[in-house]
């Protein structure tokens, strides 16, 4: 799920569309055709960065696509142009710029990425952009069988999914597989890793049937991601839920639900408003309000990557500010009206030399803080659904995962769930995993890319067998 403000929210790659440079400047331009590769280190993670530069033959201008390699290969629209002997990328929409200069061999761009601030982005030639190997990743033959699906959700949103059926007659017990924070495909893919597509596997061999889906206007899926909420993808849960319920093969009174960060946030919505979800499983799901989960979030990841103390302190201030001014707020024109104040202040507060980048970054803070989603994710409290739950729950926590602390989180669920009088509940906290549920060492987001496992056996055999157990069906 959430990313250190939503990490999958934040940029990680970018697409450059085709575009024309000025063709009275052909020798320049032709001198960043190839094949460029590079490591782009956010305080989020480290990412691998792919650009491919081709000339545009009708024009004489320059085409090319950036892809993140590490996040399935996500790209964001941008606009290519030259500037002298600088190659800048515009990408509107992630508000972010990256500008490269070529050094004196050619052989290596030299350049910044700029978002909130400039992180430092030098790439160099490459033969061609590689992808790592994930081990885990399923290969045929399967001992399955796999069908696509389309689910109606509200109007305007149509659910392109996947359904794995365990071999046999059945009837099987199933799960809706709900994904974290930020545009994701059915598989969840982040830095590539395909975690659904894993942990769908591992139960059609259990004999767990599973319906995964693209997030709303997120690959072939329909609809708006950008204006949808927490509230709107537990719609379309809920709807994937009945969805499967009615497929040939399922048993549909073990229709269950397994959410993943923010979609075990979503996955007691539903179960809280859907008599007939008969379990629910939370993997990293918040147990506490988006502001709490989001203020933890930023100092364990900061301390994990070195910020000093001060630094931490002074950015935790801010966002203490900003997250109390929206939750605050009647509507989105006062939440609006209350953080440009704060931004005001805190501009005319700081040396006039100082004022213009502030208020550059201001703005893109405030963008993210006043989006729907974020609105939502900081007014919400994920405890009130939680208390309205009468249905078996599984709750597993990393203990190194940085993005929603296991500590704090599993106390919150265990306490929720307890008053509340749930019976039937386990909340279990997992050694050595981090939020993607891999073996770590710090669980900073850092790792993810570089840990070859996906999601731990360990897991996969916990969720299987308690879900086996409470469906009465054995593997």
């Amino acid at each position: 799920m959430m990313r250190t403000v939503s990490f999958r929210r934040a940029i990680v790659a970018a697409a450059i569309v085709p575009a024309v440079l000025q063709a009275q400047q052909p020798t320049v331009a032709g001198k960043f055709v190839g094949e460029w590769i590079g490591t782009l280190a956010t305080p989020a993670a480290k990412l691998r960065l792919g650009l491919s530069v081709a000339r545009d033959s009708s024009t004489g201008g320059l085409t090319g696509v950036m892809t993140s390699l590490d996040q399935g290969n996500a790209k964001i629209p941008a606009t290519l142009a030259l500037h002298g002997d600088t190659l800048v990328v515009s990408m509107t929409a992630a508000q972010a710029t990256y500008a490269a200069v070529l050094d004196a061999a050619k052989d290596s761009l030299r350049g910044t990425f700029t978002r909130s601030a400039p992180v430092p982005l030098d790439m160099g030639r490459a033969l061609s952009p590689t992808t790592r190997v994930r081990p885990q990743e399923p290969k045929p033959p399967f001992p399955y069988s796999s069908r696509e699906v389309s689910v109606e959700s509200v109007p305007g949103v149509r659910l392109a999914g996947t359904i794995l059926m365990p071999q046999g007659a059945g009837p099987f017990p199933a799960v809706v597989m709900v994904t974290g924070s930020g545009p994701q495909n059915r598989n969840e893919e982040l830095l590539g890793h395909k975690p659904f597509l894993v942990i769908a596997d591992y139960l059609a061999r259990h004999g767990i049937a599973s319906l995964r889906y693209d997030d709303r206007g997120i690959a072939a899926s329909t609809g708006n991601f950008a204006a949808s909420t927490s509230a709107d993808f537990a719609d379309d849960a809920q709807a994937a839920v009945a969805f499967l319920r009615k497929q040939p093969g399922i048993a549909p009174g073990h229709v269950g639900i397994i959410g993943h960060s923010e979609g075990g946030l979503i996955a007691p919505i539903v179960a809280s408003r859907d008599a007939n979800v008969a379990f629910i499983v939370l993997l990293a799901g918040p147990g506490l309000p988006g502001d709490s989960i989001l203020l933890l979030q930023a100092e364990l990841i900061a301390k994990a990557n070195g910020a000093p103390q001060a630094m931490i302190d002074t950015s935790l201030a801010v966002n203490s500010r900003l997250y109390a001014a929206v939750k605050g707020a009647r509507d989105s024109a006062d939440a609006a009206a209350r953080v440009d104040a704060i931004a005001d202040r805190m501009v005319a507060s700081l040396p006039a030399g100082q004022q213009p980048l502030a208020r550059t970054q201001l703005a893109t803070v405030k963008a993210q803080v006043l989006a729907p989603w974020m609105q939502y994710f900081l007014k919400y409290d994920p405890r009130t659904a939680l208390r309205q739950v009468r249905v078996p729950v599984l709750a597993l926590d990393g203990s190194l995962d940085l993005q929603v602390p296991p500590k704090q989180d599993l106390a919150a669920i265990d306490t929720t769930l307890k008053r509340a009088g749930n019976r039937d509940y386990e909340v279990r906290e997992l050694p050595g995993l981090n939020h993607l549920f891999q073996p770590a060492k710090t669980g900073s987001p850092n790792e993810y890319a570089a840990i070859d496992e996906t999601f731990s056996p360990t897991a996969l055999q916990i969720i299987a067998d308690w879900v086996n157990a409470r469906t009465k069906v054995k593997p």
